[in-house]
């Protein structure tokens, strides 16, 4: 590893470069959120954040449909930036959403969700929205091969998400949420100034 991320706040003093997979507009202005949330809001401080949208295939395939085919697909996306930029920017972010199954109490329930992967110096971390059940309503007498095809709206600007809470999250909000959880973890004893509450004394 050439460079070390104890040294990260003096080397990005003069401002935080992102690089982000993909050009749709959601995914880029939910990463810059979750940027200015950890770094402006959790850290007070006043470093420009500039993210930059790379060009990556981002063709309208069916959803994945496991959390580890969301994750797959997002880490490939941050790896590659990485590989093909080196140390040109300060961080390299992979985001996508999908569909997971979560069975209980001999029920099937599906959940849409978001993941984010950010890598620095080598270094990576994962971290994900929160999930929205899909209405038992809208998969009725559907196979799990159809589900895919059929969630409500659609992936350009996080249509899904705002789709089934009509409209109180997006695309952008859930990657910010995903954003911001995945560089607390990466950066966590990282920085002397880490974001994190006191509690008070009892």
């Amino acid at each position: 590893m050439t460079r070390d991320l104890t040294n990260f706040w003096q080397r990005f003093q003069s401002g935080i470069e992102v690089a982000v997979g993909g050009s749709l507009p959601e995914k880029r202005l939910g990463v810059r959120d979750g940027f200015v949330r950890y770094f402006h809001e959790g850290l007070k401080a006043s470093v420009p954040i500039s993210v930059t949208p790379q060009p990556q295939d981002e063709s309208l395939t069916p959803l994945p449909v496991t959390d580890e085919d969301i994750l797959s697909l997002a880490q490939s996306r941050a790896r590659d930036l990485e590989l093909l930029h080196g140390d040109r920017y300060g961080f390299y972010v992979g985001n996508e959403a999908g569909l997971l199954l979560f069975e209980a109490g001999n029920q099937s329930r599906y959940l849409v969700r978001s993941w984010t992967v950010v890598r620095v110096v080598g270094e990576e971390a994962w971290g994900s929205s929160g999930s929205v059940q899909l209405p038992e309503s809208v998969i009725r007498g559907l196979d799990a091969g159809d589900l895919p095809l059929t969630v409500p709206g659609t992936r350009r600007s996080g249509g899904m998400f705002s789709s089934l809470t009509g409209g109180l999250e997006t695309w952008r909000s859930t990657t910010a949420l995903a954003t911001v959880n995945a560089i607390s973890t990466l950066m966590y004893g990282r920085l002397d100034s880490r974001p994190m509450r006191k509690h008070p004394r009892r």
